[in-house]
């Protein structure tokens, strides 16, 4: 699959969930389901652009995007059978960002910008964490979630 593409599908991601809490159209745990959709989205089309090269990395990105995939539909559609995530979601979200940027470090070291992704995804993942038990307003982790996406975007559009 084309970076190009995948590089603009992450930008577009990015701007989509800075967007919807701006908006205020969602709640909390809407704002991170659809925050780990949307990164579970990224990581299966990532997961499967690199298979050709870099299977430990695909099938690492696949296994996350599944998981993630699963748990955004059930933050999403079925929040009472989250219940008892209320009180960690935002810390399982900081988490799940955190693995995502350590699977970005291992896998894309080879890239130009792939090392420096890593690193801002577990740094973004204990910014996450942190303002978990600080902050409560949506807006801010949709923030965090959207840029990382961005950031994304644009260093693989650099790197191509």
């Amino acid at each position: 699959m084309n970076d190009k593409f995948i590089s603009l599908l992450a930008i577009i991601l990015g701007i989509l969930i800075i967007i919807f809490p701006i908006m205020g159209i969602l709640d909390l745990h809407e704002i991170i389901g659809l925050a780990v959709l949307l990164i579970s989205i990224y990581l299966l089309i990532v997961g499967t652009s690199i298979k050709d090269y870099n299977k430990n990395g695909s099938l690492l990105n696949m296994i996350l995007g599944l998981i993630l995939l699963i748990l955004s539909i059930f933050i999403i559609f079925a929040p009472s059978m989250v219940d008892f995530l209320a009180d960690i979601i935002v810390y399982l979200a900081g988490i799940l960002l955190i693995i995502t940027g350590l699977i970005t470090l291992v896998t894309e070291r080879d890239t130009r910008f792939g090392f420096h992704m890593g690193i801002i995804g577990i740094v973004l993942g204990v910014v996450y964490i942190i303002l978990g038990t600080y902050v409560k307003h949506p807006i801010v982790f949709g923030v965090l979630i959207g840029a990382w996406l961005i950031l994304s975007g644009v260093s693989k559009l650099l790197d191509g």
